[in-house]
C-alpha cells in the first residue's frame, strides 16, 4: 500500500505544473463565468427597477377635440348632396 502511495506521490510531482497550469485555467474560467452571470443579473435587477419606476408615474392625459374634422366631413357630405 505505502509503494502505491509513494508512486502516486512521485507522479502528481511530475506532473505538479500541468496540474496546477489546469487549475489555474479553471480557476479563472469559474471566475470569468461568475462574473458575467452577476453582471447580467445586476443589469437585469437594474432594468427590473428603472421599468417598474417608469410604470409607476403618472401618465399625462390628453384630449382631442374632433369637433373641427366632423364638421369638415359634414360639409364635404353637404356639397357632395
Amino acid at each position: 500500500m505505502s509503494q502505491e502511495k509513494v508512486a502516486k506521490y512521485k507522479e502528481e510531482k511530475a506532473n505538479r505544473k500541468k496540474i496546477m497550469k489546469r487549475e489555474k485555467r479553471m480557476r479563472f474560467l469559474r471566475n470569468g463565468v461568475m462574473g458575467i452571470v452577476l453582471v447580467a443579473a445586476v443589469g437585469w435587477v437594474g432594468y427590473s427597477a428603472v421599468n417598474s419606476y417608469i410604470e409607476s408615474r403618472p401618465r399625462d392625459s390628453v384630449e382631442v377635440d374632433y369637433t373641427a374634422v366632423s364638421d369638415y366631413l359634414n360639409g364635404l357630405d353637404a356639397e357632395a348632396e
